[in-house]
């Protein structure tokens, strides 16, 4: 079993709060981590989990044992008892775990009920830290879901269609996507063609033949079920024309990849958008990995008009790195100047060219490393001295 690194930050945080609540996309692990907690467990999309908690709700609520509750947001009807359980004996930690596939559903009835009571946690697809390292480009290519390939060799990219194919047809409507499952699979196949570009509705809405704000509503719904991040565009005032728009990411390779139609390493490679799947993956990987630890974070690009960029601005305990992503194993020099130019207008404390390279070089503000050593250096300068670390 792989051990997985948010599985300390729950149990610090259940030590904490009298409930708390895992999210993250469907098939990530959720409930594997959650049994491996112990407790009574129940599966509230499962007619007979609902009966089976209504009639021992009253026990389970004043028993010892942490109650874990599944797709917590398919019953309502639980927040205003788990509400009423918690405030009866407020001092009483780590009594319940909620999890969900579902941000906007679960969180609604979580802001409306529990806000107060709980913390919450989001466990994304295995991270590149919890694999050993040889296997870098393997979940680079097919993703991190247990079950997409890179812990079930031969499933990929079946096993991506058919997750895609099911989101659009069953689970994205019933969390109030107002799309036909058709209407979903263009969009899909869309957004991977323009994955890591400046986020262009009225684009796609021309393509689809919709408007631009039914466009941004769809990959709200997109954006809530933990499949693609947008990221923000840099918005101090440099004195400088700023394209102001987000970037779009599928937060997956493995989804990225199986819309695209790449299947092996050779093909990936080969690709004319690779290099925006190497951002987009080494983006989510650094993104992930400060999650999974509880460290508080802000993550923009910045872009000016007249084509000077920086791929990921980083704002974390009141540092900011400006990170350079090179799909290269040798970063020139010209890759710091070009740089330098961003991080200054940004004011920058860090200015990382993360690349393939397997030298690190250290020098003050500027460092050149590899994903690993990214991760290793942030660990070491952000989350060292963070609580949840």
């Amino acid at each position: 079993m792989i051990r997985r690194w948010l599985g300390r930050l729950v149990r610090e945080r259940l030590s904490r709060f009298p409930a708390v609540a895992l999210v993250g996309a469907r098939q990530v692990g959720k409930t594997t981590l959650a049994r491996a907690l112990g407790g009574a467990y129940f599966d509230l999309e499962q007619p007979e989990d609902r009966v089976r908690l209504d009639l021992d709700f009253d026990g389970l609520a004043r028993g010892a044992r942490l109650v874990v509750l599944d797709e917590a947001q398919a019953w309502p009807a639980v927040f205003p008892r788990l509400r009423g359980a918690i405030d009866a004996d407020r001092r009483r930690n780590g009594r319940f775990l909620l999890l969900g596939s579902v941000s906007p559903g679960l969180m609604r009835e979580v802001s409306e009920s529990l806000a107060g009571r709980l913390s919450v946690c989001e466990l994304t697809p295995l991270l590149a830290l919890e694999l050993p390292e040889r296997r870098q480009d393997e979940l680079w290519l097919m993703g991190g879901y247990p079950d997409g390939g890179i812990l079930a060799p031969g499933r990929f990219p079946r096993w991506q269609e058919d997750y895609l194919t099911l989101l659009a047809q069953r689970d994205l409507p019933l969390w109030g996507l107002p799309a036909t499952h058709q209407t979903t699979g263009r969009l899909f196949k869309m957004v991977a063609a323009r994955h890591g570009s400046v986020w262009n509705a009225s684009e796609l809405g021309r393509s689809l033949g919709l408007n631009y704000h039914t466009v941004d509503t769809y990959l709200d719904y997109l954006e809530g079920a933990f499949l693609v991040r947008r990221l923000q565009a840099f918005h101090r005032n440099i004195g400088k024309r700023l394209v102001k728009r987000p970037k779009v990411y599928w937060r997956d390779p493995g989804l990225l990849h199986a819309l695209l139609g790449t299947t092996t390493r050779d093909e990936l490679l080969a690709a004319p958008w690779v290099g925006a799947s190497w951002e987009g993956w080494v983006v989510e990987q650094v993104l992930s990995h400060l999650t999974s630890r509880g460290i508080a974070h802000e993550a923009f690009f910045l872009r000016t008009h007249d084509g000077h960029e920086v791929d990921l601005v980083l704002d974390a305990r009141g540092q900011r790195w400006c990170i350079e992503i090179k799909l290269s194993s040798s970063p020139s020099p010209g890759d710091f100047e070009r740089l330098a130019v961003g991080s200054e207008w940004a004011g920058a404390t860090r200015q990382v060219v993360v690349s393939r390279t397997q030298r690190t070089i250290d020098r003050g503000p500027r460092l050149s490393t590899n994903l690993r050593g990214l991760l290793g250096r942030l660990a070491e300068d952000v989350g060292a001295r963070h609580p949840g670390a």
